[in-house]
């Protein structure tokens, strides 16, 4: 089953400088269960598509549905299964996080042990009776996302929940997700923080210029991106380059390391070709491709661009 489901979708902003296309044809498609991760250089629609999603802005054409329902007509159908959160959460600073998250639970008829359920599952039962002023921002990032699992929802919908945060808060926030995730729940997440996301997420769409142009399980991505090559240190780094060029092998080096743009399988003609100059490896190891790296391949190529 898709949880969401975009197609087609094209937002255009308009104002006294002219238009600014944020989505450009968008089609995405978000399974059932596990993290998804919405991947994006700065302005290149995640937001936008986010709020199209949630109703809070209405698309210029395409379509967008959430739990099988259109939105934004159908999205009161829904909404009572999907938390999000877009914005950075503000809580009253001078209330604890428990009297915040009763509050909000009111609006919604949601009692007291609800409350206490989601504060033990974001692992704040223990500073719960403490002021909201006296959290660190991993924690009160933890609370927010707190705040819209209160209608214990199918789906979450989170912006940037680690943007601004320290490497704990960072850890704590993708250990959440992560747990939420093998709850059943579907977790769909922008984030920037690419390293915390290839351990978090169980699929990923990067986009681009308001284009998806990668989609897919994690691993398959990984797979479709670059060829990875190989890694190779010799004691003579500038001969090394030299020689493998020479023989008209193509590599790269940089102050650490020559990258060699063969397969891994391919390893003894390096090794041959270095040993024929008199040059010994200190280092032979494949160069492995991470989400970064295919991130960059992917977008490198687009400008930034300025919208929402």
């Amino acid at each position: 089953m898709a949880v969401i489901e975009v197609e087609g979708l094209r937002k255009e902003y308009r104002s006294r400088r002219g238009r600014t296309l944020a989505v450009d044809g968008l089609d995405l498609v978000v399974p059932e269960g596990g993290v998804f991760a919405f991947l994006g250089p700065n302005g290149a629609g995640k937001t936008t598509t986010i709020r199209c999603l949630l109703g809070l802005v209405r698309p210029t054409a395409g379509r967008c549905r959430l739990l099988g329902a259109e939105t934004p007509q159908d999205l009161a159908t829904v909404i009572r299964r999907v938390g999000s959160i877009v914005e950075t959460p503000t809580f009253f600073p001078r209330f604890s996080g428990r009297l915040n998250l009763e509050l909000l639970g009111r609006l919604d008829g949601i009692g007291r042990k609800a409350v206490s359920d989601v504060l033990e599952r974001v692992g704040l039962a223990d500073r719960a009776d403490d002021l909201v002023k006296t959290y660190s921002l991993g924690m009160r990032q933890r609370l927010g996302i707190g705040a819209a699992l209160l209608k214990d929802p199918d789906v979450l919908i989170l912006d940037e929940p680690a943007n601004g945060l320290d490497p704990a808060g960072i850890k704590e926030v993708r250990e959440l997700l992560r747990r939420l995730g093998d709850q059943g729940r579907t977790i769909f997440v922008s984030s920037h923080i690419l390293t915390e996301v290839q351990h978090t997420a169980d699929r990923v769409a990067i986009l681009s210029r308001g284009k998806c142009v990668a989609s897919g399980p994690v691993g398959e991505v990984l797979a479709a991106g670059r060829s990875a090559g190989l890694i190779v240190r010799v004691d003579d780094m500038a001969g090394g380059l030299e020689a493998l060029r020479s023989a008209g092998i193509p590599a790269s080096a940089d102050d650490h390391a020559i990258r060699v743009m063969l397969p891994p399988e391919e390893a003894a003609t390096v090794t041959r070709t270095l040993a024929d100059r008199g040059l010994y490896l200190t280092e032979l190891r494949p160069d492995e491709v991470d989400l970064e790296t295919v991130f960059l391949d992917l977008t490198r190529e687009t400008p930034k661009e300025a919208s929402p």
